[in-house]
């Protein structure tokens, strides 16, 4: 048998439907568990994210030029020996994919046909699609790039259900699978990052082997765990209970195969072993993966919504408040929520959904540029928001290529289908098209300006009246919560919890709900102490384009009691900016006598320094050390 191979058992497995990243299948998988939730099935926004959604769409995904992505592809450019350009068509083509499950574009449509035409051209006898010299195959970033374009090819078949793209993605697993046993069967030595960014093939492979019930790809999958725990490996479900950013000694070379901190592709792994674990049932997987993300939420995640330090995990929550070097990579907050997006799917828990919608409205909206055309590599919380730098000569970095990735994750998950009836994740305003459990059409209109503000109204849309059960999420940050159905209220709703209404729901039935906007006072007492602002699940942050008084200046948000600070909205038109607002702070005097409140301007995280001036902002204000006060 050959060697990546060994140890395999094939499992008695049963057909289920099951899609991928919110990509709907339409053919068998070959799975054991089955997903709680499933993809909307038309989504048509209006308001906020319809602006930022069109403005990815033309000014990013649409802008691409499509035949540079798939010029490195070519037998005549076949020379790489370190570089990752292959990784940049399979990003772009699964985000322009996700935005055709959206917006059902014409011309979208032939740009994809073009791209997947193009990559195919490209392909070698021998089923490899890559830009490395035959020589340097399986090094560096070869194996992470083969990944990339099986995704996107996996992606355009789910979508279409050409059966060459099918085709292209297995000849290139089995060119993997083919080059690995001729060099030594072993995945977890190739590559960067303890054979993290190799192995995360995983996802894939898994995918493969549901629209082809072919068990090489089972037992190939199973092989890439099996070698995690090697001693050479990343050991990802042995150390899942250990902090992620103490798994392994810190690196003589901080971007080398000793670093086990690699924050991207140790979640790329994750999302690959929760397909595994839907294959086999196999809960030590699922369990692995939702330890990690525990840790991670409470270790490395800020208050926007991401983390890590020049690529890395590094036990940021704690030290957020202060500098960080190249801080919070936009690839590590789109995989942050692709991955709290996949266990939503998974398991229906509001507190993945709580993280998704707190990453998505900050950490990633501001990585992207008002018009969606740039995205920045990093978002410090207090400094400048820059464009990232272009990358290995393509004309992008990795960033841009993948930032919509995350965005259009989104539209298809806002209201989900489930065996009981449906489940409001988020709340934007559009319509929504869904599947009731008896099989009938319903929509779901909701109308709302949210997140300006938190007052929702939904209205049904059903041919025959159906008993069913809506689930409504009750963000974690909501304290007080007003839900209605037909003006009766909801009563015993929990923070962080899905209100559950189960009835016979017929067709202009409404659904009301007023979440708790006040505004929340967030600090931190460790040195150097810091406060910030909250409305909702919107950040605020001061930024230097609006007043005179320095950012840096040190200064007491006025708050009640129980932490909330009073907002007031400026009204109007505002320029380069979503949200501003008035909010009383007391600055510090210097003097023996306290000074007088001051109005100080605050706007929304995702719009501060990111206006046509590159202007520095501030989410963590500065509070002064009195050890009069101070704990003991």
């Amino acid at each position: 048998m050959n060697n990546i191979l060994k140890n395999s058992f094939y499992t008695v497995i049963a057909i289920i439907v099951i899609g991928q990243g919110g990509l709907s299948a339409q053919t068998k998988n070959y799975c054991v568990v089955k997903d709680v939730l499933y993809p909307s099935s038309e989504v048509n926004l209006r308001g906020y994210l319809a602006d930022k959604l069109s403005g990815s769409l033309h000014n990013r995904i649409l802008a691409q030029d499509v035949d540079r992505l798939i010029e490195p592809f070519k037998p005549e450019n076949r020379t790489e020996t370190n570089l990752w350009q292959s990784e940049f068509w399979g990003k772009w083509f699964t985000s322009a994919v996700l935005a055709y499950k959206y917006n059902p574009d014409t011309r979208l449509k032939q740009v994809l046909d073009h791209a997947v035409t193009g990559l195919l051209a490209t392909q070698t006898p021998d089923g490899y699609i890559g830009n490395y010299a035959k020589d340097h195959r399986l090094e560096q970033w070869d194996i992470w790039g083969r990944k990339y374009c099986m995704l996107g090819l996996l992606a355009y078949y789910d979508l279409t259900k050409d059966k060459k793209s099918l085709e292209g993605a297995a000849r290139v697993a089995d060119n993997l699978i083919n080059d690995l046993n001729y060099k030594d069967g072993i995945i977890v030595n190739k590559g960067n990052y303890r054979g993290m960014a190799a192995s995360s093939v995983l996802e894939p492979i898994c995918l493969l082997y549901g629209y082809t019930g072919n068990k090489k790809y089972f037992d190939f999958a199973k092989e890439i765990v099996r070698q995690w725990e090697t001693p050479q490996g990343p050991q990802l479900i042995s150390k899942s209970n250990i902090n992620v950013s103490a798994r392994f000694p810190k690196p003589a070379v901080w971007y080398s195969y000793e670093q086990g901190q690699k924050a991207y592709e140790m979640m790329s792994c994750y999302e690959g072993l929760l397909e595994l674990y839907r294959l086999t049932g196999n809960e030590t997987y699922k369990t692995a993966v939702e330890n990690t993300w525990e840790n991670i939420r409470a270790t490395e995640i800020n208050i926007v919504g991401s983390g890590v330090s020049t690529e890395m995990w590094f036990g940021g929550r704690s030290v957020q408040n202060c500098p960080v070097n190249h801080y919070q990579e936009t690839c590590v907050t789109v995989t942050w929520l692709k991955l709290s997006g996949q266990l939503l799917r998974l398991t229906g828990e509001a507190k993945y959904a709580d993280e998704v919608e707190k990453t998505y409205y900050n950490a990633l909206l501001g990585s992207m540029s008002a018009a969606g055309a740039v995205w920045a590599k990093y978002t410090p919380l207090n400094g400048q928001r820059l464009p990232g730098s272009e990358q290995c000569g393509m004309g992008l970095n990795c960033c841009e290529a993948n930032g919509p990735r995350g965005l259009f994750n989104i539209p298809m998950h806002i209201i989900m289908e489930r065996n009981e009836g449906f489940q409001v994740n988020y709340f934007a305003d559009g319509d929504y098209v869904l599947k009731s459990p008896q099989g009938q059409k319903i929509t779901v209109y909701q109308h709302t300006d949210y997140p300006q503000s938190g007052i929702i109204n939904m209205a049904l849309a059903i041919n025959k009246p159906e008993e069913m059960q809506i689930s409504i999420r009750v963000p974690g940050w909501s304290k007080v919560t007003k839900l209605t159905v037909n003006g009766t209220a909801v009563n015993d709703l929990q923070p962080g919890q899905y209100a559950k209404v189960k009835r016979t729901w017929k067709t202009g039935d409404k659904i009301s709900i007023e979440l708790d906007f006040r505004g929340r006072v967030v600090e931190i007492e460790t040195n150097p102490r810091s406060a910030a602002i909250i409305r909702g699940p919107i950040v605020l942050a001061r930024d230097s384009r609006f007043e005179g008084i320095g950012i840096d200046a040190i200064m007491k948000p006025v708050a009640d009691r129980q932490g909330y600070i009073e907002l007031t909205k400026i009204p109007g038109d505002n320029e380069d900016t979503f949200m501003l607002f008035k909010a009383n702070f007391i600055p510090e005097s210097y003097t023996e006598n306290p000074a007088k409140p001051v109005s100080i301007t605050l706007c929304d995280y995702a719009s501060a320094g990111n206006g046509r001036v590159h202007s520095f902002y501030k989410v963590w204000i500065p509070q002064v050390i009195d050890p009069g006060i101070m704990a003991p």
